[in-house]
């Protein structure tokens, strides 16, 4: 038993793998251990803490399940992380997926201790991790959270639109008190990058919302602001821990290396403004009537003008209330920085969200029209993304605009075409093959044609997406995870000249600005 406990550590991740590969569950796993040995076969609920690395089978009953799946008891302890086997559904990558093992290094007190050194050794701060935490957590979810909506729609009564007097009426009913301040954009910058920032709102516990006189002319900013700002006070009681809302700062300004202790903290905030962030979009865009109207608008990004949204949130809100699952986005700002990411397939990020971009694939929408001299706004993209030997389709919009604060930014919604065309009945490997054979033969671009257009145009027809007819005329272009990994016959690289990227100066002046409107 000493020798089956040093060698167990994968032992429960194996037997969860396999038996989801072979689409069994713990009932009918036990079932068949009975059938093999009911003396000794083990019931559902050990199973469960098998896998779950709270128990270890005897050599008796890991003999019995080994017999199930026609392996040797040695397998499921050589510790080898190539399980050898894959699940095809690729519709359920994220459930095929290995948890963290040896498991009893990732536990809870180990972690605690461990993952605040991490942070401070690689620079990192807590509000860039709980971010990327944040990111894991709406992907799984696939950015559904019912609970949010069902606040946000018994606050809001499902007003849709709803228009800034609206809010002002619900900022008196939960005794908010909204107050202006007087405060320009300033500017930093490095040799190469000059960054601008404007300070647009911010709470003030208890119940004070200050909010800059800018964006009196700008609703569609005005409105998120105040919604999100509600949102925590409905939901966190107005504690005050949340960030400020401002245009051209991000996460990912700070270079500081001094991080502190208060990593904590920083989780808390950054929970706190994803929850209030939500809030505030489904309070403006309530799931039943948006759905109506994105459908009768078929996606229009344009039609956010309607609402007095703006496109970002328009984007963002697409991904929560289609019946569509499969969507990503991205936002991002000159030079190369993603500021805002959403991947419900997993699609390969373009560049790194904790970094500046060194290597990015030239051929990314998001990429390719944030740079450009001129972009005729918006565009549509076919893409085929190529990993090796695996390849995804995906098309996406793009719209490029400058903030508040006058940065320019850009900001792309797509979907995954293939779960689509399986929906349909198609199966779409032969198709997509065919495409990267006419993509390889013209430098890596081609117009998608024949049967595989006339199922898109159906597909564009069914989830009623104009944009999608509107990539169709354009030629697909072959995208990679990174230049130095391009994926042409004809390797394409950016130009030498085309991205510069150098770190971006912390913006500390946001702290003074905070400091001179509450004197205000």
């Amino acid at each position: 038993m000493t020798n089956l406990y040093r060698k167990s550590h994968l032992l429960g991740a194996k037997l969860r793998n396999i038996r989801k590969v072979n689409k069994l569950t713990l009932e009918e796993l036990s079932e068949r251990c009975s059938q093999e040995d009911t003396r000794i076969a083990p019931s559902v609920s050990y199973l469960s803490m098998i896998e779950n690395g709270k128990r270890l089978p005897s050599e008796d009953v890991l003999e019995i399940i080994a017999t199930v799946f026609q392996k040797e008891s040695s397998w499921f302890l050589d510790e080898n992380l190539d399980m050898g086997i894959q699940d095809n559904d690729d519709d359920n990558k994220k459930t095929s997926q290995l948890p963290l093992e040896p498991g009893f290094l990732y536990s809870k007190d180990l972690l605690q201790g461990a993952i605040p050194e991490l942070l401070d050794q690689s620079g990192i701060s807590g509000r860039q991790f709980a971010q990327l935490l944040i990111r894991s957590y709406q992907e799984i979810n696939y950015n559904r959270f019912p609970d949010i909506e069902k606040i946000a729609d018994e606050i809001g009564e499902k007003v849709f639109p709803l228009n800034v007097n609206d809010l002002m009426k619900l900022y008196k009913t939960h005794g908010l008190k909204l107050k202006w301040f007087n405060q320009n954009r300033i500017t930093t910058s490095t040799p190469q990058i000059e960054n601008k920032m404007l300070l647009r709102s911010f709470f003030d516990s208890p119940s004070s919302v200050y909010v800059n006189e800018n964006l009196k002319n700008n609703p569609e900013r005005l409105k998120y602001d105040l919604a999100t700002h509600l949102g925590h006070k409905i939901m966190h009681q107005g504690d005050g821990l949340r960030s400020i809302i401002s245009s051209g700062n991000t996460p990912f300004d700070s270079q500081e290396k001094n991080i502190t202790d208060n990593h904590s903290h920083d989780v808390l905030m950054a929970w706190h403004d994803f929850e209030s962030s939500f809030f505030g979009s489904a309070l403006l865009c309530p799931r039943k009537p948006f759905r109506s109207f994105l459908v009768k608008n078929q996606h229009e990004i344009s039609s956010a003008n309607k609402l007095e949204i703006s496109p970002a949130l328009m984007m963002r809100r697409i991904t929560a209330v289609s019946n569509y699952l499969h969507w990503h986005y991205f936002e991002a700002f000159q030079p190369g920085y993603l500021s805002a990411v959403y991947r419900a397939n997993g699609i390969t990020l373009p560049f790194g969200n904790m970094s500046m971009a060194t290597n990015p694939c030239p051929n990314w929408a998001i990429f390719r029209l944030l740079n450009e001299g001129y972009v005729e706004n918006p565009q549509s993209q076919m893409s085929l993304l190529k990993e090796g030997d695996q390849n995804s389709l995906y098309c996406c919009h793009s719209i490029r605009k400058r903030d508040m604060a006058g940065n320019l930014k850009l900001y792309s919604l797509g979907i995954d075409i293939i779960p689509a065309l399986k929906n349909q009945g198609i199966n779409p490997s032969d198709f997509i093959e065919e495409l990267e054979n006419d993509c390889q033969k013209n430098n890596g671009e081609a117009l998608i044609k024949g049967d595989l257009k006339t199922s898109i145009e159906k597909i564009a027809h069914i989830l009623k997406i104009h944009w999608l007819n509107d990539a169709l005329e354009n030629p697909v272009r072959i995208i990679c995870p990174r230049s130095l990994d391009c994926q042409r016959e004809k390797p394409c690289l950016p130009r030498k000249d085309q991205y510069k990227f150098n770190e971006i100066e912390s913006l500390k002046e946001n702290i003074l600005l905070l400091n001179k409107a509450k004197l205000i």
